[in-house]
């Protein structure tokens, strides 16, 4: 049973860290969500979704715990986590159902939890979660699409875009979430993607490209109906030395 599993562990049962993952698939910003299960059959619970997160462990620190517990909520792991924000808001569980599914699986479910928020970019294909511990199942869920969540985790979410999108306009951290070869207008259609608006195409290109982060390969699209675009990769020796984007 879950219960005994958490009973078995050495928890701290007033921090928790909570994980924010994007993905982006050329169509959209994903962010990944799970499932819970429910111990009790009898619990209605009302919001099913929420981001990867658990209770850390006396015996380690925050960014241990949150590589534990995504790997153990969705099979995911060696994924570079970046901490941005906490919260401890005394009310943080509102919702009389979220209560009663901590009852089912926490030694002391109505102690005060303040959340340590992580968020990660991950290139979406290479990475096939899958769910175990309490999550019922894994899900990538487009941004503009997110359902309502258990806890606070809409907040969370909502803060961890804000994060991404104020460190976007910065720092051209893109390349996380592309493959090592794209187009000019697949990178276009990602900044579009996270910042939630459209970008005049001759401005951007020529803010991208006086950066010197972008490789030109000799290589086009394959397998494309449209006329065949030209690759590029990242120059990541260049990355460190952009001190301001201006996105």
């Amino acid at each position: 049973m879950l219960q005994n599993y958490i009973k078995s562990t050495n928890i701290n049962p007033h921090v928790s860290v909570d994980c924010v993952i994007f993905g982006f698939d050329f169509t959209g910003l994903k962010v990944l969500l799970i499932e819970r299960k429910r111990e009790n059959q009898k619990i209605n619970i009302q919001k099913n979704m929420l981001l990867p997160g658990d209770l850390i462990r006396d015996d380690e620190d925050l960014d241990t715990a949150a590589q534990r517990v995504l790997r153990e909520l969705t099979g995911l792991k060696n994924i570079y986590l970046t901490q941005f924000h906490s919260f401890g808001d005394p009310n943080r569980v509102s919702s009389k159902s979220d209560a009663e599914w901590l009852i089912s699986v926490r030694e002391q479910p109505t102690a005060r939890v303040i959340t340590v928020a992580y968020y990660a970019l991950v290139k979406l294909h290479d990475y096939k979660p899958a769910a175990s511990s309490f999550a019922k199942k894994t899900e990538w869920c487009d941004i503009s699409a997110i359902p309502e969540l258990a806890f606070d985790h809409n907040l969370i979410f909502t803060k961890a875009l804000e994060h991404l999108q104020r460190t976007l306009r910065e720092h051209p951290i893109g390349f996380e979430l592309l493959p090592k070869k794209f187009t000019l207008s697949q990178l276009q259609k990602l900044y579009e993607a996270i910042l939630q608006i459209p970008l005049d195409k001759r401005n951007f290109l020529r803010k991208i490209l006086k950066t010197n982060i972008l490789i030109p390969l000799k290589e086009k699209q394959q397998g494309v109906s449209h006329k065949r675009a030209q690759l590029y990769g990242f120059d990541k020796k260049n990355l460190s030395k952009v001190k301001h984007f201006g996105i």
